[in-house]
């Protein structure tokens, strides 16, 4: 038993957040344990969490009937539940983000991805969410995708804090960065505050997922962590940069790195293996509740990433030689995972028109 690892790694500079919402989760007090008692000090959502919430589940019921009488539907009614499930994790985390200096403490809401190829659509739908919503500790997801870069800078300009998801290399990563910092450099020309705040959403299992079947044994379970190291040194490479420590004299604050999909996929692999490799100051980790549960019990983060990467350019060659072309596969992981959000999106609201139906 490990009942102190979630404390261990926040004393190593490391914020542990849960990657789940759920209405049951706010009403049985289940995430206000995890924060009292496992150090978890903030929240990401997904459709496909709300998906399986609202579609397998009795708990948004009887407000899904409340908001077909005010004739909410679809997207709407969608949006409307999710900011009151956010809102009220948000005023739980309100305490960290307080005692943090505002760096922790956030929950975050994804906009819609049918809007993906619409950067003005984009910024005008995250403004209006994170209005809505009201909570300063609101993250707005949007992909990290060629498409979504122009509007992570705009939303960024016009001061709404960004969540910038669906990042799987260091040079996707690098390209999120550059967008934050020219939002800030804009807002600082325009006279206003740089303090806008962000994350840069590393995804992590996926890249061992998807070679698991094509490198030798000896290699099976290291891409995704070398692609961490290595983005790792990419990130503190930009905090210690001329550019960014101008940015921060004036009030500017790190985009901190957060390393996402975390539960590990592979059953013959530890299951804290995405957790307990990752540690590092000044970032954030996002895991699933089994995941967060399992860390609890037997995670085992002793060392943080090393600031130069450590061996991360020798394992990405190891792939390479096995005949792995890194840059078309993360090319091909982050519009797979883009065309994934569109799906999970279709089925969010084709269940939740499913549930209308049913209780109209």
């Amino acid at each position: 038993m490990a009942p102190n690892a979630p404390r261990n790694l926040h004393d190593l500079g490391q914020s542990l957040w849960l990657d789940n919402i759920t209405r049951d989760l706010l009403d049985s007090g289940t995430l206000k344990r995890y924060i009292d008692e496992l150090s978890v000090t903030g929240l990401t959502s997904n459709p496909t969490i709300f998906n399986n919430a609202i579609s397998k589940s009795s708990w948004y019921d009887k407000e899904i009937r409340k908001q077909l009488d005010a004739s909410a539907a679809g997207e709407a009614l969608f949006f409307k539940l999710a900011i009151q499930d956010l809102s009220r994790a948000a005023e739980l985390f309100m305490p960290v983000y307080e005692r943090t200096g505002t760096v922790d403490g956030f929950v975050s809401l994804e906009v819609s991805p049918l809007l993906a190829y619409n950067t003005k659509a984009t910024v005008e739908q995250a403004k209006t969410l994170h209005a809505q919503a009201n909570k300063p500790n609101l993250f707005i997801k949007i992909p990290g995708t060629k498409e979504g870069l122009p509007a992570i800078e705009e939303a960024i300009f016009a001061g709404v804090p960004i969540n910038v998801t669906l990042l799987f290399s260091t040079d996707q990563y690098k390209a999120a960065a550059e967008a934050y910092l020219r939002g800030l450099e804009r807002r600082v020309q325009a006279g206003l505050s740089p303090d806008v705040r962000s994350v840069a959403s590393l995804f992590v299992s996926r890249w061992d997922v998807a070679v698991a079947e094509k490198v030798p044994a000896a290699l099976r379970n290291t891409l995704g962590m070398a692609v961490s190291r290595q983005a790792y040194k990419a990130y503190r490479d930009i905090l210690e940069s001329d550019r960014f420590q101008r940015l921060e004299n004036l009030g500017a604050h790190a985009q901190r790195l957060l390393f996402a999909s975390t539960g590990v996929k592979d059953k013959n692999a530890p299951d804290t293996l995405y957790v307990d490799g990752l540690a590092a100051p000044n970032t954030v980790n996002t895991m699933p509740e089994n995941t967060l549960l399992a860390f609890a019990a037997r995670g085992d983060a002793k060392a943080v990433l090393p600031r130069d990467g450590g061996d991360a350019e020798a394992v990405l060659r190891q792939h390479e030689q096995a005949g792995i072309d890194l840059a078309a596969l993360s090319a091909q992981l982050q519009a797979d995972g883009a065309e994934s959000f569109v799906k999970s999106w279709n089925e969010l609201l084709e269940a939740i028109g499913a549930k209308s139906k049913a209780l109209a």
